[in-house]
Parts: C-alpha cells; sequence; structure tokens
C-alpha cells in the first residue's frame, strides 16, 4: 500500500477523531448482527437447563427450551446457530454409532428447529468427540492414533443424517484429511445439492479448547490427552493456507480459523491470500477470560465484548461464531 502523507501540521491525524461524526465517517470496519453466529450446547430430557461451570453465562438446554432460546434469537435477527450436543454416557462408543443416529438428540433438534423457525439458519458440527468413550474426535487403533479414512467413513454418515433432518450448514471440524470431498460427494449423490460445509480448515491444536470439552461431557473421556496428530501445530502458518485451499478444491463452501483472537493474523492471510468465505470460532477459552475479568471488574462487559468481536471484522473475518452473540445482538440493537 502507498501510503501518501505530508508533514506535520499539515496532517495532523487527531482532528479527525475529534469529533464522533467524524470517527464515524471514516470508520473502516463496522460490526452488525448479521456477522454473528451463536454456538449452543444441547441435552437429553425435557424442561432441562444446566450450567456450564467453567463458562458463566452459558447453559446446555433440552430441545424444548431450546426452541424458546431460538425464538429470541430470531426476534434479534442472529441468522445462524450452531449446534454441539452432550451425549449420555451410555451413548458413546468406540465406534461413535450415535454420531449417525437419525433420532439422535442433534438430528431431532434440528428437526424441530426448521419446523418453528424456518427463517433460522441452522448448523451441525460433524466430528465424533461427543460421541466416543476416549473422546478423540475419530476412531483409533490399538496405539491410540486416529484412523484416517475408517474416521471419514462415518463423518459422512453423520453429516448425511444431519442434512436428512434438515441442517443447512455441515460443518466438519475433525481435521480428517478429505472428509470435505467425500461429504460434499455424498451429499450431492443423496439430493442435498444446497446444504452448505463451513469446514473446519484452520483449526489448531489449541490449550484454549478446554471449557468446551466440559460443556459437551468429553473432557474426562480424552483423560488427558492431546490432538496434535491432527489438529495443527501452533506454530505454523502457511500449513493452514494449504489446509484451506484443499477443503475449497473439495467443496467447501465457506472455512473456519480456530481459535479466534490468538489466529487473527491467520484469518487475515486466508482472506487475503485465498479470498473466500472465511469465519472464526471465538472459542470457549477466550469467553472464559473474558468473563473472568469482566465479573471481577477488572473488564467493562460491553465495552471489551464489542470491541473484541470488531476485530475479527478488522481481521477480515465475515462472521464470528461468539458465545456473546446473543448479548452482542442485544447491544446493537439497542444501539440503532
Amino acid at each position: 500500500m502507498n501510503i501518501i502523507t505530508s508533514a506535520f501540521p499539515q496532517r495532523r491525524m487527531r482532528r479527525m477523531r475529534k469529533h464522533d461524526f467524524s470517527r464515524r465517517l471514516m470508520s473502516e470496519n463496522k460490526l452488525s448482527v448479521n456477522d454473528l453466529i451463536y454456538p449452543m450446547f444441547i441435552l437429553e430430557g425435557n424442561n432441562r437447563t444446566e450450567q456450564v461451570a467453567s463458562m458463566p453465562g452459558v447453559e446446555r438446554y433440552s430441545i424444548d427450551l431450546l426452541l424458546k432460546e431460538a425464538a429470541e434469537l430470531v426476534e434479534l435477527g442472529i441468522p445462524l446457530i450452531a449446534l454441539f450436543p452432550v451425549t449420555p454416557a451410555e451413548k458413546k462408543s468406540l465406534m461413535a454409532e450415535e454420531a449417525y443416529n437419525p433420532d439422535g438428540l442433534v438430528q431431532r433438534a434440528v428437526r424441530e428447529l426448521k419446523q418453528a423457525f424456518p427463517e433460522l439458519g441452522v448448523m451441525t458440527d460433524v466430528a465424533l468427540d461427543p460421541f466416543t468413550t476416549h473422546g478423540q474426535d475419530g476412531i483409533i487403533d490399538d496405539d491410540g492414533y486416529i484412523l484416517n479414512d475408517i474416521t471419514t467413513e462415518i463423518l459422512v454418515k453423520q453429516a448425511l443424517s444431519h442434512a436428512e433432518a434438515g441442517a443447512d450448514i455441515v460443518a466438519p471440524s475433525d481435521m480428517m484429511d478429505g472428509r470435505i470431498g467425500a461429504i460434499r460427494e455424498a451429499l450431492e449423490a443423496a439430493g442435498h445439492v444446497n446444504t452448505q460445509i463451513m469446514a473446519y480448515s484452520a483449526k489448531y491444536s489449541s490449550s484454549y479448547y478446554g471449557p468446551f470439552r466440559d460443556a459437551v461431557g468429553s473432557a474426562g473421556n480424552l483423560k488427558g490427552g492431546n490432538k496434535h496428530s491432527y489438529q495443527m501445530d501452533p506454530a505454523n502458518s502457511d500449513e493452514a493456507l494449504h489446509e484451506v485451499a484443499l477443503d475449497i478444491q473439495e467443496g467447501a463452501d465457506m472455512v473456519m480459523v480456530k481459535p479466534g483472537m490468538p489466529y487473527l493474523d491467520i484469518v487475515r492471510r486466508v482472506k487475503t491470500e485465498l479470498a473466500v468465505p472465511t469465519f472464526a470460532y471465538q472459542v470457549s477459552g477466550e469467553y472464559a477470560m473474558h468473563m473472568a475479568a469482566i465479573q471481577n471488574g477488572w473488564l467493562a462487559e460491553k465495552a471489551i465484548v464489542m470491541e473484541s468481536l470488531l476485530c475479527f471484522k478488522r481481521a477480515g473475518a465475515d462472521g464470528i461464531l461468539t458465545y456473546f452473540a446473543k448479548s452482542a445482538a442485544q447491544w446493537l440493537k439497542e444501539d440503532k
């Protein structure tokens, strides 16, 4: 970029910052409700909610209460929610059969949401960690290594079951090689030609996921293990571009960078160098850190949350998965 400038005092940078009107006129990025995706945790039963201890203010909902919450989200104008299930221990297995049960928790939730609120976008997580006894995102061998191709076969079944239930977007978050192409081919063959794929293309093996694993009940199954053999090394940036390019070639409509704020450089590179629809996830650890500081009075809630979300837009994100989505939508509505 060629910067044309002049010396002080001909150019006073603060001159344009003095007034509210001029600050508004030269604002380079805007946050709106259209940028927000709300991740939600669901559980079995009726009239049930559970607090997520490590994520203050975040709850798990039974489907009936999920529908009540969804009505509020529609009223606020949030375009898309993302569902994450809590699977009872007795339904977990080594082969994750519950992941593609047509009457599973996610599948039932999708059907009821789309019947009640057809205008609300519904995205589903395609990964096996909520359904495996060991908490990994795939099928393991005797040494605990994730088997790529067998896992992909089950992910295809899972994605199809979600599409058949009515999911608008399936979001593979497992980081298996080749799974986007396999899922796209299966969706096309089954007639789900308009089911979108948001690929978690640059998902890093991060320490910021801890509260999420508590929320879906996989932390105990993982037993201190890690996902280094399939999720990306936080040291790498070029590798993320290769992952994104492969997923786009295989049929992804959108790509995801995860986590969010510590990886905004990756968001910027993906958007600038590949020019594809790019999303980012302000993950559970980021939420927990913000809430800890807010609850201790160290940070002002609305100001810090809205600044953090605006930074995603500045980095190039087309949308943001964030547990603050409902609050942000309310604040945006109030500020109109």
